[in-house]
């Protein structure tokens, strides 16, 4: 059977089982008694190793079939979780994923066998075994089976005959070939009962012909069976050749059976015959419906779907936001070609515009709605790695996290995994002390550390802070001297926050030991690299012996924006609206310095005025006697950019600059305004 079709389907779905057991193991941990949990984690182990079976991956099936047997023995109450257990569990994780990453790459598992993982599960499970369980887990798991299985023996021999049956079954005899009767039994923790049938029925297919079944095929193909069903052979193949093939299907516990040695002949047919005498061919079809009928049951078995979801190309997606974009650049046109004739327009003309500029909306809002995704889609593996950092650095702490469920634009989320990742390292290894130098400060003895994420106007915002040492300024300006980073007359003059940005240097630590944690100095200034190329940036707050707080911004999206067109000399620029606070007309005559720079006091709060000409090194056309200032916010700080003229709002489509204008940080894009005229892009928050 080709499976190389359900690959894609076999990587997603083994992705999430992979996170559902990282998550409950996480729990079983500090729940050894939790019921339901280590249900929760059988079943994903037991469906894992149905999936591999069926895709033909011996080495994975192996792997999950022992996990599954361990947690049996759990589940029965003969073994119970311990500290040893869960370490290894882990280890079986951490195999899988190997296995996946490979499977990904070559749709291969590769040749790892992981004999060490394999041979500790099976001393876990030999603990406290009266005997050894020589060969892996088919045995234990078919005992019960074997026995329900002598019961029902004659199952097999209770099949009623159709007419037309019989007659197949007088020919067989008159050509030579076996006729066999046998009961099949399905594994009875077996998820997907139909899609094990139609393996069955497929692998029969291959030695010989199944001229009746019991249940009916539709009953079988409709799950309308309990943990066995009966089926008619005919066959030139011996019955045990036969029971072998049925054997050999992932989750079939046993197969039972005998050989007719004569047509039935009791006279009796069944009730219904018209429904049962079609051709033998079609009682052989619990085949494609079963296939179909495979996810659905699955799906049931797990956290019900609120709300279903397509899985898309991101390529597919970005070709349609191109055409978007230019959709938006061509109404753009129309509306500075209505707005430059001096004739007034007709209203079927401006009617037009307005429904262009609706749709045009209306299909931005619904591409970024498919573009966005969770961030929890980058942050679930992180508690596992908490825990990981906890055990090696000997430290107890705790990670809490918030925001989940915030969204942001499919290209930021596969981006933003490593900072965070090496931000959450920092925390735990620089940030958080040891338990003694906790006891004394008298801090609790496990440290915590947060990751918080919500929506603030048109960024998100991510908060990484922990409650250990903070960052000590005295200790990273004396780094920074000995390095020859800076001079001791500019270390005199720096402020703190100045002092802490080195840390975002490349090649810059404070580690005074090099782990394989942290310590080499490739760390912050990677994060900010990467922060930044995503259009963000990021800041910290540090308190010594209070911990630190490194905040991340990130735009909502990188496509398309609601903006505000300003005029600056002869130039034309956009500002993000979800920066601007307000607009104010403020006389020059309001304009105080304090420490040789601008500031105005606006409502009792004394604002910085940034002149954008000076930065942007624009002659200003602008010589009256009140500045047009627009007030952007970032974070809780605010600043006045000085315009010479608003133009108004506009829905703009943001283009890269490439490698044009790399060295200039306060431009973040480009977009072309209706009349072809290219305005930049201001960042606004490396202004502030």
């Amino acid at each position: 059977m080709d499976v190389s079709q359900y690959l894609e389907i076999f990587i997603d779905e083994t992705k999430e089982h992979l996170q559902s057991l990282n998550e409950q193991l996480l729990v079983i941990e500090k729940e050894p008694e939790n019921t339901d949990t280590i249900n929760e984690i059988f079943r994903a182990a037991h469906s894992l190793k149905g999936m591999a079976g069926t895709m033909g991956y011996k080495r994975m099936q192996k792997l999950t079939h022992q996990m599954e047997n361990v947690f049996s023995e759990i589940r029965n109450g003969a073994k119970k979780v311990d500290a040893n257990i869960v370490d290894v569990l882990f280890q079986c994780l951490d195999a899988l994923e190997e296995y996946l990453a490979c499977i990904q790459e070559t749709a291969d598992e590769g040749d790892n066998d992981n004999e060490p993982i394999l041979k500790q599960l099976e001393t876990i499970l030999n603990g406290s075994a009266p005997k050894a369980q020589t060969e892996a887990s088919k045995e234990t798991a078919k005992e019960p089976q074997k026995a329900e299985a002598e019961e029902a023996k004659e199952k097999y021999k209770d099949f009623v005959y159709a007419d037309f049956e019989k007659h197949a079954i007088a020919e067989a005899f008159e050509k030579g070939i076996n006729v066999y009767t046998i009961t099949v039994f399905v594994d009875e923790n077996c998820l997907l009962k139909a899609a094990r049938a139609f393996l069955v029925f497929k692998s029969v297919e291959g030695v010989g012909e199944i001229i009746k079944s019991n249940p009916s095929a539709q009953d079988i193909e409709d799950e309308k069976f309990e943990f066995d069903f009966s089926i008619c052979v005919v066959s030139k193949e011996p019955l045990e050749a036969v029971l072998s093939v049925i054997k050999n299907v992932s989750e079939i516990a046993d197969a039972i059976g005998e050989k007719l040695e004569s047509v039935p002949g009791d006279g009796k047919t069944e009730e219904g015959e018209n429904k049962e005498s079609r051709p033998a061919e079609d009682e052989k079809k619990p085949a494609a419906a079963a296939a179909a009928k495979a996810a659905p049951a699955k799906s049931q078995t797990s956290k019900p779907i609120v709300n279903r979801s397509v899985r898309v190309d991101i390529e597919k997606l970005d070709v349609l936001m191109n055409l978007v974009s230019e959709l938006i650049i061509a109404k753009n046109g129309l509306v500075s070609q209505s707005s430059s004739e001096e004739v007034s327009q007709s209203q079927a003309f401006n009617e037009q515009i307005e429904y262009l500029e609706r749709v045009t909306t209306n299909l931005h809002e619904s591409v970024m709605k498919v573009r966005m995704m969770p961030i929890e889609t980058v942050t679930q593996k992180f508690p596992r790695m908490i825990r990981d950092l906890s055990k090696k650095l000997n430290k107890k702490m705790e990670l809490y996290m918030t925001g989940e469920d915030t969204e942001l634009d499919r290209t930021v989320i596969d981006e933003i995994g490593d900072p965070l990742m090496h931000l959450l390292r920092n925390s735990a290894d620089h940030g958080l002390e040891s338990a003694e130098i906790r006891a004394r400060r008298g801090k609790p003895e496990v440290g915590t550390v947060c990751l918080d994420a919500y929506q603030d106007g048109n960024n998100v915002v991510i908060e990484v802070r922990d409650d250990g040492n903070g960052i000590d300024v005295e200790a990273v300006k004396n780094k920074a001297l000995d390095k020859g980073s800076i001079t001791p007359e500019q270390a005199a003059a720096m402020s703190d926050k100045e002092i802490i940005d080195l840390l975002f240097k490349p090649s810059f630590s404070t580690a005074k030991v090099v782990s394989d944690i942290s310590g080499r100095g490739v760390g912050l200034d990677v994060v900010k690299t990467k922060i930044e190329a995503l259009g963000g940036d990021i800041e910290v707050k540090t308190e010594l012996g209070v911990g630190s707080t490194f905040i991340i911004r990130l735009p909502l999206t990188l496509a398309i924006i609601q903006a505000l067109m300003v005029e600056l000399g002869d130039e034309k620029y956009a500002i993000s609206l979800g920066s601007i606070q307000i607009i104010e007309d403020i006389p020059v005559s309001d304009i105080k310095y304090v420490q040789t720079k601008e500031v105005v006091n606006l409502r009792g709060s004394v604002i910085p005025i940034i002149r954008l000409d000076e930065v942007l090194d624009i002659e200003s056309s602008n010589e009256e006697e009140t500045l047009t200032v627009v007030i952007v916010k970032k974070g809780d700080r605010l600043a006045g950019l000085v315009v010479d003229k608003l133009i108004g709002q506009q829905e703009i489509v943001i283009k890269s600059l490439g490698k044009y204008i790399s060295n200039s940080k306060i431009i973040n894009g480009a977009t072309i305004l209706g009349d072809g005229e290219v305005a930049l892009i201001l960042d606004v928050n490396t202004l502030l």
